[in-house]
């Protein structure tokens, strides 16, 4: 896969060295040469020092041959031009545009772009774990019959089994975060208080965990 990358701070530099470490060709555009120092010195592919809407450089970038753009800016109105002339004008398959300041999204979604906003994102993650210390949806499947569930481990688990807590239920594990790693634990994996954890299940199995984990508790 061919990929042009506009932007290089630092989530352009950071998803270059991801797409290179997977085998894709990849090409970064920034307006800035030293931002190009971002970048990880084993990173051996290519930059053009331009303005990405100057005359001729995404052509130049190779944009005619390109299976996917990623326009990371700082700036949503640069991200947004970019990643629309690169779908409509030059029909580029996958196109991806960061929204920066939230307050431009607007702009994005009257486009039609397909957009990472990680700010906003990232807010509203924080919001979540520090809110909620109970069960709370993350991931709904079909019409709802499944969902993948989030809940901090309390410390009446803490030091007992993962296969205890969600035997006999209709759930399965997803992840266990613990000091920032995610694993895909056993079932005998020890449980600690305050893991985070990542559990699909029925609708009935979810309230058969709510009653394990907070005695019945919401």
């Amino acid at each position: 896969m061919y990929t042009i990358i506009v932007g290089c701070g630092r989530v352009g530099s950071e998803l270059a060295m991801l797409l290179s470490r997977r085998g894709h060709d990849v090409t970064v555009i920034d307006h800035v040469g030293s931002s190009f120092s971002h970048l990880d010195p084993a990173w051996r592919g290519r930059t053009i020092e331009a303005e990405a809407m100057a005359e001729g450089v995404l052509k130049r970038a190779g944009i005619e041959q390109a299976d996917s753009l990623a326009s990371v800016t700082d700036s949503d109105a640069v991200n947004a031009v970019v990643a629309h002339v690169a779908r409509t004008v030059y029909n580029v398959p996958s196109v991806v545009s960061r929204n920066y300041d939230p307050r431009w999204r607007p702009l994005h979604e009257a486009m039609g772009l397909r957009m990472v906003s990680s700010t906003a994102w990232g807010a509203q993650r924080l919001e979540e774990l520090l809110e909620s210390r109970r069960m709370r949806p993350v991931l709904s499947a079909g019409n709802g019959e499944v969902e993948v569930y989030e809940f901090d481990v309390p410390k009446t688990w803490d030091g007992k089994r993962l296969e205890e807590l969600l035997s006999g239920t209709e759930c399965a594990v997803v992840s266990l975060t613990r000091g920032g790693r995610a694993t895909m634990p056993e079932p005998k994996a020890t449980l600690a208080a305050g893991d985070l954890m990542q559990v699909g299940a029925t609708l009935e199995g979810a309230a058969a965990l709510r009653g394990r984990l907070y005695g019945g508790e919401a």
